[in-house]
């Protein structure tokens, strides 16, 4: 545990925090502090991506084990692996880059119309949770046109393949303290 404060330490006197490194896009709250933890915890990529370190499940048992043992120790690694499985779908499909800008405008141009003053339809103040439902409502033909549905689910499907054949093909880290394990005969 004293580790990863020194390493912060460290990383806030060469000027690079966590919360430097994380954009300023995120509002701060639970969202930022999830997102510092994952940051925080998260296991050295090396170690992560070594080669030598895969192999085969010798049973069904060892690999149910690693399954378990690799999800909670490489869980900040994994989070991030689907965050860029999410970035390089978004990035390769230009008509959904074109559905997320409309959604985003369309939510910034409500943003800036509150702070002017409050939207009224028919007589009555439309709530900031009203607006953005509007939004997306907006937005919703040029989703479907982009397919995002589609795009949910590859990235589903890709998150489990990658993560769920990394976590069982990656050999268990011993752990400090670990119990003695017997081997099936």
């Amino acid at each position: 545990m004293a580790a990863p404060k020194d390493q912060q330490k460290d990383a806030e006197a060469e000027g690079l925090s966590a919360t430097t490194l994380l954009p300023k896009l995120i509002p701060s709250g639970a969202g930022r502090e999830w997102l510092e933890r994952r940051r925080a915890t998260i296991r050295p990529w090396g170690t992560f991506v070594d080669q030598q370190r895969f192999s085969r499940p010798r049973n069904l048992g060892e690999l149910c084990q690693r399954l378990v043992r690799n999800v909670e120790h490489y869980q900040s690694n994994y989070v991030f692996v689907f965050l860029g499985l999410i970035l390089y779908c978004v990035v390769t499909s230009p008509m959904l880059l074109v559905a997320l800008a409309v959604f985003f405008g369309a939510c910034y141009i409500l943003y800036l119309r509150t702070l002017q003053s409050k939207l009224v339809l028919f007589g009555r103040e439309v709530s900031p949770a009203h607006q953005y439902a509007l939004a997306g409502g907006i937005s919703f033909p040029f989703f479907w046109l982009a397919g995002a549905g589609s795009a949910v689910f590859w990235v589903l499907g890709a998150t489990l393949v990658v993560i769920g054949s990394h976590a069982a093909f990656h050999q268990i880290e011993a752990m400090d303290g670990e119990e003695l394990q017997m081997e099936p005969v």
